[in-house]
């Protein structure tokens, strides 16, 4: 026995603990299913589980009602977008009845809904740009390119290999 153990000691120890986690897996997994959803469910209160569906509802019923109101709104000023539209139409047929120009009411009509729009955005001022080139620059006279001049390459044998 002393000899058995001396050569095989580590894998007769290794093996047994190997064994009881595989049993440890075993029992958990029997348990898991002895107890399962339908065991769970049998085992609560039905008031309890009245109540949850009852708030359940509830929330569902709050978070419809949300989206019918959120979905008025929305309708609500679709119309009066529409409604607009048709007004600035409406003008436009006007002027044009009257020999005005319609682009001219047309723009202004846009600029004032932009002008509208935009107040809530905050508008971005460009920074004043210098130029790139001189008001002396021409191309064509040579002159004041800098160094932008044309250089012959070197004469010789190409330094491709």
């Amino acid at each position: 026995v002393g000899s058995l153990l001396s050569s095989y000691g580590w894998y007769i120890l290794l093996a047994v603990v190997a064994i009881y986690i595989l049993v440890q897996k075993v029992s958990r997994s029997l348990a898991a299913r002895s107890s399962g959803p339908g065991a769970a469910g049998a085992a609560e209160e039905p008031d309890v589980v009245v109540r949850r569906q009852e708030a359940l509802a509830a929330a569902r019923l709050r978070m419809q009602e949300e989206l019918n109101a959120q979905a008025e709104r929305y309708k609500e000023k679709q119309r009066q977008l529409e409604e607009e539209k048709r007004r600035q139409k409406i003008a436009m047929w006007e002027s044009m009845q009257e020999g005005k120009s319609y682009k001219g009411n047309l723009k202004l009509n846009q600029q004032e809904a932009e002008a509208a729009a935009s107040t809530s955005a905050v508008p971005k001022s460009k920074p004043n740009k210098k130029p790139l080139r001189g008001g002396g620059y021409n191309p064509l006279s040579g002159e004041g390119g800098g160094t932008c001049s044309w250089r012959p390459g070197r004469r010789g044998p190409s330094a491709g290999g």
